[in-house]
């Protein structure tokens, strides 16, 4: 990547990052999500572009935040601004009252999800591609839409335990053979993100539903993204998804802890075979203690890709949460 095109991603706004990444910025501060903070110590000098935490010395550029935040190396903080964040120079404004924020606002989310629908694109993503299971599908309410510019997105909810809609995430599923990065950047059409959130939405754990079902001793498998949750439920597993360590509030740390007490659940997790997904299995072991470690076979850089590889080499159960 060229020095010009680094300085793009450098000089996007510091707070309109902090924001993509769940963070609620307000009058240049924010909660720290490097440390357990009650009261906003991250600090946004909008000039500087940079970031600080005054309590655990956090500091840095939108880069530095996006690779200690999502717990990557500097290539892959790279790609992740340049394939999203130009959604941000164009759509992002500063908070300057918290009650000027609007929370997520399920109602208008809520119809797509009563009798999901799967384009013919969609459904050569998920089933010929990615080999998940159509009751997997039907089970977590996938649906897809197509947008005024022809891209079709595969539209994801997020519920909470109770079943009520919190968040959603929209997952770009066209096809573009303009996909390398440095190209991006450079091009003179704004780029395609990959995924596109609703302003509000929570989406720190995937398929929460699924912990009610849970039987005493039980199982449940920890994935890294949605895809890789859905190839697990493919495999008849219980699982859910945790993107990313710093995401997690204190609460959903005691409700998977209570899990681990209240019906001695094991909780196992296939960590991405790279230096993240290795990380990011230390870090959540950290917060659950019993949480235990699966190798990936050789080749296979996540679950998802095990599961897709012809002829499956896991061995399949049951497809869907029963």
């Amino acid at each position: 990547m060229e020095k010009y095109e680094l300085q793009k991603l450098r000089d996007l706004p510091i707070e309109g990052v902090a924001e993509r990444l769940g963070l609620h910025v307000c009058r240049h501060k924010s909660l720290c999500p490097f440390h357990d903070d009650r009261h906003p110590s991250m600090s946004y000098h909008v000039k500087r572009n940079t970031f600080r935490c005054f309590v655990c010395g956090a500091s840095g550029g939108t880069i530095d935040l996006v690779m200690r935040h999502l717990n990557v190396g500097f290539l892959e903080a790279c790609r992740w601004l340049a394939d999203e964040h130009n959604i941000i120079v164009d759509e992002w404004k500063p908070c300057v009252k918290a009650e000027q924020q609007k929370p997520f606002d399920a109602s208008r989310y809520e119809r797509f999800f009563e009798r999901p629908w799967l384009s013919a694109e969609a459904r050569r993503f998920l089933f010929d591609e990615r080999r998940i299971d159509a009751r997997v599908a039907a089970w977590c309410r996938l649906t897809s839409w197509r947008d005024k510019q022809g891209v079709s997105w595969l539209q994801i909810p997020y519920y909470d335990m109770e079943g009520k809609l919190v968040g959603v995430q929209n997952r770009n599923i066209t096809k573009t053979s303009n996909s390398s990065t440095c190209q991006l950047v450079n091009s003179s059409t704004p780029p395609l993100p990959r995924f596109r959130f609703p302003y509000g939405s929570r989406c720190s754990i995937y398929n929460l539903p699924v912990l009610k079902m849970l039987r005493p001793q039980e199982p449940l498998y920890i994935t890294e993204g949605c895809s890789d949750c859905w190839a697990m439920l493919s495999a008849g597993r219980k699982a859910i998804a945790i993107p990313s360590a710093t995401l997690l509030k204190p609460k959903d740390v005691e409700m998977l802890s209570a899990l681990t007490t209240r019906l001695s659940t094991p909780l196992h997790m296939f960590p991405d075979r790279d230096e993240p997904g290795e990380r990011l299995f230390l870090q959540l072991q950290q917060l659950l203690p019993s949480l235990e470690h699966h190798q990936l076979p050789a080749g296979c850089k996540d679950f998802g890709e095990w599961w897709k590889k012809p002829p499956p080499n896991l061995h399949r159960r049951e497809g869907a949460p029963s």
